[in-house]
Parts: C-alpha cells; sequence; structure tokens
C-alpha cells in the first residue's frame, strides 16, 4: 500500500523546513496542555454558536466541527504556486460559464461533449443568451485541493455555487491567535483577516452600471433553519451588510428593493445563498417561500448583480470536472498549473467496465452531489456498498464519475490528547471582481478517523487553521491592528 505524504516530515526524511519551529514548539509542550487548549478552543467555538447540520443524518442535530489546535502549515513557494494555478482556474471556469450560455463555441469545438451541458439539470436556459454584470459569473469560489508527493497539489474538486466554510477559516484565525499567542510569536504567519474587506471590495465592483457610486450590498439566507446560517449571519456581521431573506425583498420596476423601518431601498448586488431553484417562483420553482417574485426579470434588465450568478451549478459538476484541462487549453492556451485528478467518465462505455471489475480500488462520486454526499470509496466500503454503489451505476451510469483512490496526505493532529496523523485537504477561497483576490490560507479539513481518506463534513472531520508563512507575504497581506 502506498505511503502518504507527510506535512511534518516528507516521506520519512528529514523534518521538512517549514514545520521545523512548530516541531521544536511541539516538543517543549505537554499533550495535556494542548488538549485542555482544545477544550478551551471548544467552548468558545460552542459560545460563539458556529455549527453545521448533516442533511441526510437521522438526528439532523447542528453541531460543531471539531478544532484541531495544530496548524496546517504552508510554505510561500507552496502558497506562490497554488496562488497561480487557482487564479488560472477561476479565469478559465467564468470563461467556459460565459461561452455556454452564449456562443458555445467550445461546444462547436468538439471540445466537450453537448450532452454534458444540455441534459445536465443544474444547466439553466434561462441564463442563455443573458448578460451578467461585467462578464463575472464566479464571484467567490472555493476550489477544494489535495496534496499526494511534495511537488503535486492537485484540483479535487471545483465549488462555484456557493461554497461554504469560510466562518471557519476565519474564527480558526482568531481562536488560535487568543490561545497560543506564543507560537504566533515564533513564525511569520500571512494573516486571513482581510477576507471579509476583500469580499465587500469585490461585491461592490460588479455592482450593475444602474448602481449609486456606493452599491447597496445584501447577503441573501434561506433562513434560520439552513445549515449555514451561521455563516451568513457572520459574514453579513462581518461585511457590515444587511442579512435578508426573500420576504425582505421586493421587486418593482425591474428593481429590487429591501423593507427597512426607513422604508423601501434599493439593492445593488446580493451575496445569495439561496439555490437557483429557489430564487424566483416565477422563474424557477413555483412553490419556493424562499425566493423573491420578479428576481430573474430584475437580473435580465441588469438592474441587480447575483454573486455567484445563476447557472454556476454546470461548472461545478463532476462529469465536467474531466474535462477541466481541455478547457483551460482551449481558453487560456495554457497547461494546467494545477492538475486534475484522473476521472472515468460511468456514461462512456470503456470507462464503466474499467470502474466495474475496480470498483474495491477506486472513489464513485455522483456528478450532481456535494459535501461528501454519494460518495463510495472503494477500499473502506463493506461488501454491501460496493454491491449497492454497482447496482445504482448500473441504473443511471451517467449520474456518476470514478477516481483512483489517492493517498492525501497527512497533517499532525492531536487525537485523544495524543499526537498523531491524519489526511487531510485544502480549500482556499478566491474572490473575483474587480480583480482576482485570494487571502493566504483557506479551510483545511482533517479525517477524524485513523485511515479514513474522507474529509468532507458529512464523513467526520475537524478542521485546522491554515498558516502560509513567509516574512514577505506578511508584509504583503499585513494589516495594521489598532
Amino acid at each position: 500500500m502506498a505511503v502518504a505524504f507527510d506535512e511534518m516530515n516528507g516521506l520519512g526524511e528529514d523534518l521538512r523546513p517549514a514545520y521545523q519551529e512548530l516541531s521544536r514548539w511541539l516538543n517543549e509542550t505537554p499533550p495535556d496542555a494542548l488538549e485542555y487548549r482544545r477544550q478551551e478552543a471548544e467552548l468558545l467555538f460552542r459560545r460563539i454558536g458556529i455549527t453545521f447540520a448533516v442533511y441526510g443524518d437521522s438526528e439532523a442535530q447542528e453541531r460543531l466541527i471539531p478544532f484541531d489546535v495544530i496548524p496546517r502549515i504552508i510554505s510561500a513557494n507552496e502558497w506562490t504556486l497554488l496562488e497561480k494555478g487557482l487564479k488560472q482556474r477561476v479565469l478559465a471556469l467564468n470563461m467556459f460559464l460565459k461561452d455556454i450560455y452564449h456562443g458555445r463555441d467550445i461546444l462547436r469545438a468538439n471540445i466537450i461533449p453537448e450532452d454534458l451541458i444540455f441534459q445536465n439539470p443544474v444547466f439553466r436556459p434561462e441564463m442563455n443568451g443573458q448578460d451578467v454584470p461585467h462578464d463575472i459569473y464566479v464571484h467567490i469560489a472555493g476550489i477544494d485541493i489535495i496534496r499526494t508527493d511534495p511537488d503535486n497539489f492537485i484540483v479535487l474538486e471545483d465549488n462555484a455555487r456557493t461554497p461554504s466554510g469560510v466562518s471557519y477559516m476565519l474564527e480558526n484565525r482568531e481562536i488560535m491567535m487568543r490561545l497560543f499567542p506564543d507560537l504566533f510569536a515564533r513564525h511569520r504567519v500571512a494573516p486571513v483577516e482581510r477576507y471579509p474587506d476583500e469580499l465587500l471590495s469585490a461585491l461592490r465592483s460588479v455592482a450593475p452600471h444602474s448602481a449609486s457610486a456606493e452599491p447597496t450590498v445584501a447577503l441573501m439566507t434561506p433562513g434560520v433553519y439552513n445549515s449555514a446560517y451561521y455563516e451568513h449571519s457572520f459574514l453579513a456581521d462581518k461585511l457590515g451588510i444587511e442579512l435578508v431573506e426573500g420576504r425582505d425583498l421586493i421587486v418593482k420596476n425591474d428593481e429590487v428593493f429591501m423593507r427597512t423601518t426607513e422604508g423601501l431601498k434599493r439593492v445593488d448586488v446580493i451575496y445569495r445563498r439561496v439555490d437557483d431553484d429557489f430564487l424566483d417562483p416565477l422563474t424557477f420553482r413555483p412553490d419556493s417561500a424562499l425566493g423573491v417574485p420578479g428576481l430573474m426579470s430584475a437580473y435580465a434588465a441588469g438592474n441587480i448583480t447575483l454573486a455567484n450568478a445563476v447557472g454556476t451549478g454546470i461548472a461545478d459538476d463532476k462529469a465536467l470536472y474531466a474535462y477541466f484541462p481541455r478547457i483551460i487549453q482551449y481558453y487560456l492556451g495554457e497547461e494546467p498549473i494545477l492538475p486534475n485528478l484522473e476521472t472515468y467518465i460511468l456514461a462512456e462505455d470503456e470507462d464503466r467496465h474499467y470502474t466495474l471489475d475496480h470498483l474495491d480500488k477506486m472513489v464513485v462520486k455522483a456528478v450532481g452531489e456535494s459535501g461528501g454526499y454519494g460518495v463510495l470509496i472503494g477500499p473502506q466500503a463493506t461488501r454491501a456498498e460496493l454491491e449497492q454503489f454497482r447496482l445504482l451505476i448500473l441504473a443511471d451510469p451517467r449520474n456518476y464519475i470514478s477516481q483512483p483512490t489517492l493517498m492525501l496526505s497527512r497533517a499532525p493532529c492531536l487525537t485523544d490528547g495524543q499526537f498523531d496523523s491524519r489526511h487531510v485537504d485544502l480549500r482556499p477561497y478566491i474572490l473575483y471582481g474587480a480583480k482576482i483576490t485570494i487571502v493566504p490560507g483557506g479551510l483545511t479539513r482533517v479525517a477524524l478517523r485513523k485511515g479514513s481518506l474522507g474529509v468532507n463534513s458529512s464523513r467526520g472531520v475537524c478542521s485546522q487553521d491554515t498558516w502560509v508563512i513567509d516574512e514577505s507575504l506578511r508584509n504583503r497581506y499585513l494589516v495594521t491592528r489598532s
């Protein structure tokens, strides 16, 4: 069995340079002292109220994502590579979305099959020919990254609809700074605190041309029963904007207004955390009580910016993911800086037969699911689970893709009061407004079970603060604190 790359110790050689100071600190700090701080961090999270719910969970209880007090460290050189690759990918994502809803040159060039677009349930024909403000579709992206060796970061998944988890990135940093000031003093950690300011700036920069000089931005939530409601309220507070539900908004003369105690106020940009289907009952689901009647008319008139744009879900499709290196080459004339994982399209006979013959060695994913749902990890599946997925694939092969099982890198963590390591991934957050911006870091998710390769919240994870360390980066991103 392959040996996983260790973020701290590489493949068994000497301690990696980025982790040397952390290693010294860990050797000086008793595990029971760290466990006490971990419990203190959990208490702080509970007081804050930051929780999530797992859809499909039989108990459907909101709970904390456990927090690991050992940071995941990325060097400046590694981050520079990631930053270049993420910017390239988001630029190509937006060019692809504009093309798919307009000229469709990529389809005429036979770069991707037409059925992946037109037979996709998240393709929105309502967006055909519709321009969006500033030609930007994906304003906020969360692109999941894994690592297999010292030189290879790989894109695991694109999240171009409503990527979540950024509240954990920000809260993790605040908790770490509060509990471990001595550890921060030993490192030059690039700050993430600018994210709310960068997000607000990006959203204002993509306001419609009809907006005032100071565009009004609002965050639209499905409401308090949504699994990510804490994050919605957290971000609205950090950005200093109104948190609204559909019932708080009204459309008049193809303009969107929110109800306030002083009367109606025009809204120019909506950071929406409501799925396409529920945005406007006059256009999409007529039974939606979450949306705003007439919102799509205002959108078509160019009087409102929706972030992210309607129809971006097509870019999340896991079958389309297999073609993304070709998409980058087609639009940018470049090779991908961050490669894809090898992917098998199960609608194709050869790929399907290979996958079914090697099911116990493959990871199988439902193309329309996210958050770890609809996933089979073959090497860790039971015989019953393998047989269940075999039947699902045969019944609807278009709905599935498969990938070889890779050994995700491991990072040091604190488990049951002892030092250990677990498999990790990384979700950086990319903002696209007047420019593409990425705060240095992201959300590192850590598999709770030893040996588990599942790093989605639905499979049981904890999170770590992600440190990008370098003096030049610190100076570049530093925010002066009062």
